[in-house]
């Protein structure tokens, strides 16, 4: 070893040197991570080369014999990331057939990986090119890229609308229109007036305090974090401004994301008017605590299937994503391209992902063509949400994510939760938050308020 060759290189070229080795003879065992069966779901359904599925999903056999073999854990207390950065540190000593192959990552988080060693390049170590690549849209590279170099792609984006109530709209508006019910919400004074609107019929306008966080978030001036000073956003302020006043005028259920209080608010006996959805939201997530039995068909007339619509909302954001890296040391490169390839540029595999699913896929083509057609979604009324989606994902700007945007999101939004309840004051919200974020990355040293 060089003298003051730091030991994170020396364990990248390790890695790396496996996985030229490894080029040479593919394995018959492809390790897939993931903390949801969402992109399980997507790859034997849509990846032609499924051959069969294990009764109990745990695994996929593939036409060429190879078995996928499926680790998913579960995000809660970051337990998805804590058993994959222990199986990455193992990663170089594992058997060929333990070694992970491919993992999933999402938007909050991306940067932690892909400036790391244990992602591999998509175009220079896996063989996607830039042709290939240029459906794409661009923001969903540039999540996944570290000074030039794309480490993962993914089949979705996640571009976010406002998902109303139609019968409530028609009630505080007179309308269910979503022309008419964008101009209503066009900005967020116009925004606050529909939420005085809602509660003098009985109305909630969102149901709890994170809904409009993503709004807010996703539309800041600069990231989080400068050098070692963490940096609150003016318009994460405004963020914290409104949910206090619709807290204190009632005008939120004083719920949180997740919540079986949120949950129940889209439901059948929800008095909500709509919530901050992106694409996955709608169909994975809305359409389930819409119906009054979730393990009942998705049909019209169960619940209230049919009583959403979608509109643009006060301002352009993004939430979510999922994204497909290939793990440094696999022995798999040429079936992870063809998956790459299969999954996330093929337009005719992303069109049919969306017609069957109502899920917005990363191809640019397909996403128009369906948006310009007589696609209708019956969940949302036959509203084509497609055509909003597709003015909506050109907008999103991510030049100021950061590697800190997990922790500094979930950690702010929870130190004010005891705000917006009355149990302390601003002061003390704020000071909690800087105890909690320098706690959780102690090379930051201050925060600094606007």
């Amino acid at each position: 070893m060089k003298k003051g060759m730091s030991l994170l290189l020396v364990l990248a070229l390790a890695l790396s040197l496996l996985t030229s080795v490894a080029m040479a003879e593919e394995g018959k065992v492809l390790n897939i991570w993931c903390w949801n069966d969402e992109f399980q779901s997507r790859f034997n359904a849509y990846y032609p080369g499924v051959a069969e599925i294990a009764e109990d999903k745990t695994t996929t056999t593939l036409t060429d014999g190879t078995v996928v073999k499926w680790t998913i854990n579960p995000n809660e207390n970051n337990n998805y990331q804590n058993k994959l950065d222990e199986a990455l540190l193992a990663q170089e000593t594992a058997a060929a057939d333990d070694k992970i192959d491919i993992f999933l990552i999402e938007a909050d988080y991306a940067l932690k990986y892909v400036d790391s060693p244990y992602t591999l390049d998509v175009k220079a170590d896996i063989g996607l090119t830039d042709e290939q690549l240029a459906g794409q849209y661009k923001y969903t590279q540039d999540i996944a890229s570290i000074d030039g170099v794309l480490k993962g792609v993914t089949w979705q984006a996640t571009p976010g609308l406002f998902a109303y109530r139609r019968s409530i709209a028609k009630d505080v508006l007179g309308t269910d229109d979503p022309v008419a019910v964008q101009e209503a919400l066009a900005d967020w004074d116009k925004f606050d007036a529909v939420a005085e609107q809602a509660a003098a019929k009985g109305y909630k306008m969102l149901s709890g305090y994170d809904d409009s966080y993503r709004t807010f978030s996703n539309n800041v001036s600069a990231p989080w974090v400068d050098g070692t000073s963490v940096k609150v956003d003016a318009n994460i302020m405004k963020w914290v401004e409104q949910t206090k006043n619709y807290t204190d005028k009632g005008y939120n259920n004083k719920s949180s994301l997740w919540s079986d209080v949120w949950a129940k608010d889209q439901g059948p006996d929800g008095k909500v008017f709509g919530f901050f959805y992106s694409t996955w939201g709608i169909n994975f997530t809305l359409m389930g605590n819409s119906l009054a039995d979730p393990n009942a068909a998705a049909e019209v007339g169960n619940g209230i299937f049919g009583d959403y619509a979608v509109c643009e909302g006060p301002q352009p954001y993004y939430w979510g994503g999922t994204w497909i890296c290939a793990a440094t040391g696999t022995d798999n490169v040429a079936t992870i391209k063809d998956v790459m390839e299969k999954l996330t540029v093929d337009p005719a595999i992303a069109k049919q992902i969306t017609v069957d699913t109502q899920d917005y896929t990363n191809c640019v083509a397909a996403m128009d063509e369906l948006a310009n057609s007589d696609f209708q979604s019956a969940f949302l009324g036959g509203q084509n949400h497609i055509a909003l989606f597709a003015k909506a994902a050109p907008m999103i700007d991510m030049s100021n994510i950061s590697a800190y945007d997990q922790g500094c999101n979930e950690n702010f939004q929870a130190a004010f939760k005891d705000y917006f309840d009355g149990v302390v004051d601003i002061d003390t919200a704020k000071a909690n938050f800087e105890t909690a974020i320098m706690e959780k990355y102690p090379e930051l040293t201050e925060v600094i308020w606007p």
